[in-house]
């Protein structure tokens, strides 16, 4: 490979901005970093430049560890948004700067500015200052400077941000032959999806200091895995839906899914489901439609762009109450869909403001996410909507893109069954006995239940535990969906019986490798392992004790480890926040990641 990250992490006062990033970029590949502001994809490019240190981690250019080497001494050429051109020099004299440092001959110093002119198409420009440029110029003499040395690695700071939209897409054009006909490997980093699409053989998407999905361009885009990959890359409808052994539901209305996309798993549960606008086609009615009926909107918006056309479309009957809100959204109470349609669709079924239409859809993506959505339980619904506004929920679920919904439920104190299954994460505050509180929601419908104690700080170090093998791969896929949206550090640890043998620690160590090669292989998940001794619940407590700023995962297949295996974690109400994961042993969760 010929840039290799491991585990690399970043922090400014303590709080990572780079968060275990592990990524291999191949010889002569095109890579793009994608995210929004703050999401510490330039970070991580001056940290494979050299000129950012890393907390923790390596860092290897083409086998070689540059971890603690120079920056001039790794072979990269570096471009910066703002040009950095010197301004007192010629663009031949910028171009030859770095072979005048290393003194190269100047016979060879002008056959290389020579080579680079031409592969940047400013021949005969070596005299101009950089102030008789255009800006897409100096950025491409920008290009030729961070060539001039032949470095093994290009890396590009967001180049095209100070141009305007011709000349990124003349420059974009220019580098991508340059990098084609150099076959050198190439990092750009950008927050523009557009320029991603155009450039990258593969693109890695970052949020929060993390490296959450890599793939080339158009899977990502038909089939991201996360709530933010798909939000970020073009507008997305996210949907609940209700996934059972048939198919799937959005509120009342049944789709036809697996007509439409292959779905695994049995297990009946909500599930977060993308729809794009480009997939949704709008008929005069029900039999009009060529696809599968969705249902039933009002046209609240219309825009014209040119070549397509935009529209929010107000749902109208059951399939409304699939929509997700996010927290704070003035609209609650009105579901809409994003719709674009091309200038063909137009003409063949014109539509005005008001006007009622049947929705079809062409295509619906499953998000393999086994967090939903968030049910905050309690016996009094003051009590409930006092926890649906706690700091961490409300920022938790606004960074997910769902919804916080309440559920006052006096069979939580009684004991007797739920009148109907509950949907989503249970959130509860902890109590005299959290461990029956826990117990009584995974025996009525939620697979996972939240507890969140009223006085919490932000979680910094996430860590993960389960029971048994049964409930490994859930809890893995539960820990990587919590923790795209927490800036935190997420540590296995595997736990051995005190005074475990000499054959069973070689066994604890293995574990702990598989542990973190499936979370990384299946989710995308770096975390870090340690291995312990002892009491599982003791020495998670212990642990959990030595810091306020942590966070449990625990994942069970048998509840009754509640009582028998975790009961220390229970004796008195956890201060600390607390996932609990249950799987049953046997029963399917294929469609997890």
């Amino acid at each position: 490979m010929s840039i290799t990250l491991d585990q690399v992490t970043k922090r400014y006062q303590g709080s990572p901005v780079v968060n275990d990033v592990s990524v291999d970029v191949g010889e002569g590949e095109f890579f793009v970093l994608l995210g929004p502001s703050g999401s510490g994809k330039s970070t991580l490019l001056r940290a494979i430049a050299g000129l950012t240190g890393v907390d923790h981690g390596r860092i290897a250019l083409h086998g070689r560890d540059v971890t603690h080497i120079s920056a001039r001494q790794r072979g990269v050429g570096l471009v910066f948004q703002n040009y950095a051109l010197f301004r007192h020099m010629t663009v031949g004299d910028n171009i030859e700067f770095a072979l005048r440092v290393r003194r190269m001959k100047a016979a060879d110093r002008l056959a290389r500015r020579k080579e680079l002119l031409r592969l940047v198409a400013l021949e005969g420009m070596d005299d101009r200052l950089p102030t008789q440029l255009s800006g897409g110029q100096q950025q491409r003499v920008a290009v030729a400077r961070a060539l001039a040395h032949k470095p093994q690695v290009l890396l590009l700071d967001e180049p095209f941000g100070a141009l305007d939209a011709k000349i990124r897409e003349e420059l974009r054009r220019t580098i991508r032959q340059v990098q084609r006909e150099l076959n050198i490997t190439t990092v750009l980093v950008t927050h523009d999806q557009e320029e991603a699409f155009a450039l990258a053989d593969r693109i890695g998407v970052m949020n929060l200091g993390r490296l959450l999905e890599c793939g080339k361009p158009d899977e990502l885009y038909a089939r991201p895995a996360t709530r933010f990959v798909a939000t970020f890359l073009g507008a997305a409808n996210l949907l609940l839906a209700r996934q059972t052994a048939q198919g799937i539901r959005f509120g009342a209305t049944p789709v036809n899914i697996r007509a439409l996309e292959k779905i695994d798993g049995t297990r009946e549960h909500e599930v977060v489901a993308v729809l794009r606008p480009e997939e949704i086609e709008l008929a005069p009615t029900r039999d009009n439609l060529r696809v599968n009926y969705m249902g039933l909107g009002v046209v609240e918006e219309m825009v014209f762009t040119g070549a397509l056309e935009r529209l929010r479309v107000r749902l109208t009957n059951g399939a409304a109450e699939a929509q997700i809100t996010p927290p704070g959204d003035a609209a609650a109470s009105t579901a809409m869909l994003e719709v674009t349609r091309t200038q063909h669709e137009q003409r063949t079924f014109p539509v005005t403001l008001g006007q009622s239409v049947a929705l079809g859809v062409r295509r619906i993506h499953v998000l393999p996410t086994p967090l939903s959505s968030y049910t905050v339980c309690a016996t009094q619904k003051a009590a409930a909507e006092r926890l649906a506004s706690h700091p961490f929920l409300t920022e938790l679920a606004s960074r997910m893109k769902t919804r916080i919904a309440t559920r006052t439920e006096p069979a939580l104190a009684e004991g007797t069954d739920a009148e109907t299954p509950i949907s989503g994460v249970a959130v509860v505050t902890p109590g005299v006995d959290t461990a029956k509180q826990i117990e009584w929601l995974l025996r009525n419908g939620a697979a996972e239940v939240l507890v969140l104690p009223e006085q919490l700080l932000p979680p910094q170090r996430v860590l993960i535990h389960w029971a048994n093998d049964a409930a490994r791969r859930p809890t893995l896929a539960v820990a990587a969906s919590l923790l795209r949206h927490v800036s935190a550090e997420a540590v296995y640890v595997g736990i051995l019986p005190e005074g475990a043998s000499d054959t069973q620690r070689p066994v604890g160590m293995r574990t702990l490798l598989d542990a973190r090669s499936e979370a990384q292989a299946m989710h995308g998940l770096e975390m870090r392992t340690e291995l312990r001794f002892g009491s599982a619940a003791e020495e998670l407590r212990r642990q959990l004790n030595d810091a306020p700023d942590q966070m449990l995962i625990l994942g069970i297949s048998d509840l009754a480890d509640l009582h028998q295996n975790f009961a220390a974690l229970f004796s008195t109400p956890p201060p600390f926040a607390l996932m609990v994961v249950y799987r049953p042993a046997g029963s399917s969760g294929a469609n997890e990641r």
